[in-house]
């Protein structure tokens, strides 16, 4: 087995160099110039603490000393946490700021900027961007993945380190109260759901068990996994993924009818919680919290730091990570993983005035102290190295406040376009995650990812006439088929004919030729 080491965690793999040896050569100008930028993500609806823009990152006061390019702040769409409608706002008011960054910029800048609103990155990365073309070269693929209908690519991305998200968790002490074994089929998964339901593994005397439970009301679905079918085809809920070589949506196969007349009994049965569709978001930390919760399938890190939460509260308290149940045709399979590229990052408008300078910023959050600097914070205040590593302080790794939080308030791990670091997850997983990532590593579980495709103006006008309803149509039937309301075997030959009529197949169309356009064959 492959050991998931600190080594192979990439802690080893290059030499660091301070900024105090390197900071002349990252300055970029020699007088300060500022650029506008519009930020506009989840944790913060502009560029400066908690979306303050007089409240400057401490990230951004060490970019400024060493590259000389100060960002000011010039985000629309601060009263809005939808990243559509500030987009929307940005371009409608037509004074772009030098840079356009956040949460999910990839349609509408490549939408744009054929047309001229951002400016092509292909040549200005080969010829003044180092750090990001090497990164392209040693990343085949990415570089075409993110490029518009036009050939060009018009955004800097965030990208992901790392392998393993979720994955499928179980209470081990409760299989050990019952005698259990940890499920290695789809039936065995059944008969421990079944024991967790009605053999009284909390020992309270109550029947109030949840064999399986999900805080995202989506993980219900990767249960079609376990029938051979899919859920997604990327780490984004109910995305389209490629099947023989063409893009289709999971939602329209014969194989989701069977998986989701499976997923519907065993929601009758009460092996799936009833209220999985309206629990919401706190429903981990309450159902394992009160000793109810069996399984779910859920992210590493924060999964399994339930068992150092509730170890003083819950004798015995040992929830852990188990591999996927092999499916009814025996395939064991992880669906989710970390995507290698994200539609988030920062784009260069064409009323930037200072191009060339402007990639040369972007490159050096691609270099070895950029790097640094942008997935753990300024060195000295929250990490120091340690053998030559990056090694967070104590009161960082200690604090009440989830590491990745704390980094948000100083401007590190923020939708910059950045390549992230796994060494910064990594000090914070707890050695039970470690040890589940260890285990799904050496067992081959994960599966390609459909990492989308750019349309041209006619091919977007399609999709957005049609994909939104048949979307809303689809979850609609989905959830009525698992809450009993209708049966999905017996609707399913007018469902398939609805999806027609509604567009499904002008959306397939326009999905292939654009994906074949973009990745060949």
């Amino acid at each position: 087995m492959r050991k998931l080491t600190l080594t192979l965690a990439i802690l080893g793999s290059t030499a660091l160099t301070g900024p105090v040896f390197a900071q002349e050569e990252m300055k970029i100008v020699d007088e300060p110039l500022e650029l506008t930028i519009h930020l506009h993500w989840p944790r913060a609806q502009g560029y400066g603490v908690g979306g303050d823009a007089s409240k400057i990152y401490p990230v951004e006061e060490e970019a400024r000393k060493l590259t000389n390019i100060h960002l000011k702040d010039a985000t629309a769409g601060k009263n809005t946490k939808d990243n559509n409608e500030a987009m929307n706002l940005l371009l409608a008011q037509g004074n772009l700021p030098d840079i356009v960054g956040g949460n999910l910029i990839q349609q509408p800048v490549n939408q744009y900027g054929p047309e001229g609103a951002f400016l092509p990155l292909n040549e200005l990365v080969k010829e003044h961007a180092p750090n990001i073309q090497a990164f392209w070269d040693s990343h085949p693929g990415l570089q075409q993945a993110i490029s518009a209908y036009d050939g060009n690519y018009y955004y800097i991305p965030y990208l992901p380190d790392g392998k393993f998200g979720r994955a499928w968790y179980i209470r081990q002490d409760w299989l050990d109260k019952l005698g259990l074994q940890q499920p290695q089929t789809v039936d065995e998964l059944h008969d421990v759901l079944v024991a967790f339901r009605d053999q009284d593994p909390n020992g309270n005397g109550l029947k109030d068990e949840i064999p399986y439970f999900a805080r995202d009301w989506e993980e219900v679905n990767r249960l079609l996994t376990l029938w051979d079918a899919r859920s997604s085809g990327s780490d984004t809920y109910h995305d389209f993924f490629v099947k023989d070589g063409k893009v289709v949506h999971p939602y329209a196969q014969e194989a989701y009818r069977d998986g989701m007349a499976n997923i519907a009994a065993w929601y009758k049965e009460g092996l799936i919680d009833p209220e999985i569709f309206t629990r919401g978001s706190s429903s981990r930390d309450y159902l394992l919290g009160e000793n109810l919760g069996g399984v779910t399938h859920d992210w590493f890190a924060s999964t399994s730091g339930y068992n150092d939460a509730l170890k003083d509260k819950i004798p015995g308290f040992n929830f852990v990570p188990f591999l996927p149940p092999a499916s009814a045709k025996g395939v064991r399979m992880e669906e989710h993983r970390r995507t290698p590229i994200k539609p988030d990052g920062w784009a260069i408008s064409h009323l930037n005035r200072h191009p060339i300078e402007t990639i040369k910023y972007f490159d050096f959050w691609f270099s070895e102290y950029g790097r640094l600097l942008s997935n753990f914070g300024v060195e000295g205040q929250t990490w120091d190295r340690v053998d030559g590593q990056p090694v967070y302080k104590p009161e960082v790794l200690n604090s009440d406040q989830p590491v990745n939080s704390q980094m948000y308030l100083v401007g590190a791990q923020i939708y910059r376009g950045y390549w992230q670091d796994y060494r910064y997850e990594w000090q914070w997983t707890s050695e039970a995650a470690r040890k589940g990532i260890e285990l799904y590593d050496a067992n081959d579980l994960l599966i390609d990812q459909f990492l989308g495709v750019a349309f041209n103006k006619e091919e977007q006008a399609i999709y957005d006439r049609y994909w939104p309803s048949l979307k809303t149509y689809m979850l609609e039937r989905q959830q009525a088929w698992i809450l009993g309301t209708g049966d999905v075997k017996a609707d399913w030959e007018a469902y398939v004919s609805t999806l027609d009529k509604m567009g499904y197949q002008d959306v397939i169309a326009v999905m292939n030729k654009a994906y074949k356009r973009q990745y060949g064959g």
